[in-house]
């Protein structure tokens, strides 16, 4: 007889992930992500629990864009009121927002609950090489 176990929310081990956006493309990465703060990765995988790990991407700048992307692809947002529809392109996220245009397209893959809201907060975007957690990652080298 099989039984599956259950993983509760305070037996979860989370590591730290560093990603390198530099000459990735930018869609895989972002699914490559949101399978980390999910925790589908891991085989205690729970869809009900948060069970996923910490995810920083370095370099976000530098990913690469298939066709005219850059160019064309637009963002849309809108407060409520009439007449109220603005648009960014991709281009001046990736200059401006490159945290906003990370965190947008990955929550776009997570679930739209209270849990996806807590998963992406585990997501942390650099537009350069320089992050503050390097902390985390020594954690194991003593």
């Amino acid at each position: 007889m099989n039984i599956t176990k259950s993983v509760k929310a305070h037996e979860v081990e989370r590591d730290w992930v560093l990603i390198d956006a530099k000459d990735k493309t930018f869609g895989r990465i972002l699914t490559e992500v949101a399978t980390l703060l999910r925790g589908k990765h891991k085989p205690s995988y729970t869809p009900n629990v948060d069970c996923g790990d910490y995810v920083v991407i370095i370099n976000a700048k530098e990913a690469k864009f298939s066709g005219a992307k850059l160019d064309d692809k637009e963002y849309f947002r809108h407060s409520g009121y009439f007449g109220s529809t603005k648009s960014t392109k991709l281009s001046d996220m990736l200059e401006n927002n490159t945290e906003k245009l990370y965190r947008q397209a990955v929550r776009g893959m997570l679930p739209k609950t209270n849990l996806g809201k807590q998963m992406i907060k585990k997501l942390k975007v650099y537009a350069g090489e320089e992050h503050p957690h390097t902390a985390q990652f020594n954690k194991g080298a003593k």
